[in-house]
């Protein structure tokens, strides 16, 4: 079972295994079509689209009418659907890939473990490296089948925007925010209506989980890494812009061996909707 991330040279050793289930997570936040017509243009054998904005998100407002973010989660039974939907069971090996260095694919990785699906993993690198190992690309479409997965017991936590907000007082929690170091001091804010980040936030860049290639760096340099910023990954808490990129910090955890941190959905884009919440501004 693979349930962090895998190179492209294993998963291309079960590209026929019918347990093996791949889904392209491809997307541009500034263009809102460009993952579904690069999967169009070609994708790996066999590999099914996952659409960010709506199969790995949910409606923006709550029943309350409350904003919740940019991305916030799906309900789990829309969730259950898609996913049976694309031919995952119970015991199927699902991949997440896209070509961002696993900026997409981990919020895929991280809502299966919601699911209480463990079997999930992050393709090393993404279409680059699966590129540049030799293996092809595909203009067809896999043949629909239909999965069985069924709904288990989360194995990752969530914190509500309350939650958050009462933390600022008690600080029993880390919270780290995955954006990049100008868009947490609150400069070049294009994404959100308000600059700034939560007050005693700590800043993480996602991408800083990569070396230059594009592939994750080793478990011992991730939790070198992270050892300035938190103790205790389980009183810890990760956010970002819109809960997408806060996962790709979480799967960096889960690489170091340092699992336990709990997601914050609805991240800044939920926080700075409403003017009562505080908003820090500059470093650290």
């Amino acid at each position: 079972m693979h349930t962090t991330l895998i190179t492209a040279t294993e998963l291309a050793s079960h590209l026929v295994d019918p347990k093996w289930v791949l889904v392209d997570c491809r997307h541009d936040l500034a263009n809102l079509n460009a993952g579904r017509e690069g999967y169009a243009i070609g994708h790996l054998p066999n590999a099914r689209f996952a659409d960010t904005e709506t199969a790995l998100s949910g409606a923006k407002r709550g029943a309350d009418g409350r904003f919740r973010g940019r991305h916030p989660l799906p309900e789990r039974a829309d969730l259950l659907a898609t996913l049976r939907g694309w031919g995952i069971d119970d015991d199927s090996q699902v991949v997440a890939y896209d070509a961002h260095g696993g900026m997409f694919a981990a919020r895929l990785w991280w809502l299966l473990r919601w699911m209480g699906h463990p079997a999930v993993a992050v393709l090393d690198g993404g279409m680059a490296a699966w590129q540049a190992d030799g293996h092809p690309l595909t203009p067809e479409l896999p043949v629909a089948r239909a999965g069985a997965i069924s709904e288990r017991a989360p194995l990752v936590q969530t914190v509500s925007v309350d939650e958050v907000l009462a933390n600022i007082g008690s600080g029993e929690r880390v919270v780290v925010d995955a954006r990049s170091a100008d868009r947490f001091r609150g400069e070049n804010e294009t994404m959100d209506p308000v600059g700034g980040h939560i007050p005693c936030a700590k800043n993480r860049f996602f991408k800083d989980n990569l070396q230059p290639d594009g592939t994750f760096k080793s478990g011992e340099q991730l939790r070198a890494d992270f050892a300035p910023l938190l103790a205790d990954p389980k009183a810890a808490v990760m956010q970002c812009g819109s809960g997408v990129t806060a996962c790709h910090n979480l799967l960096a955890l889960d690489v170091a061996g340092l699992p336990g941190a709990a997601l914050y959905p609805g991240s800044w884009s939920e926080w700075c909707a409403d003017p009562m919440r505080p908003v820090a501004m500059g470093p650290a």
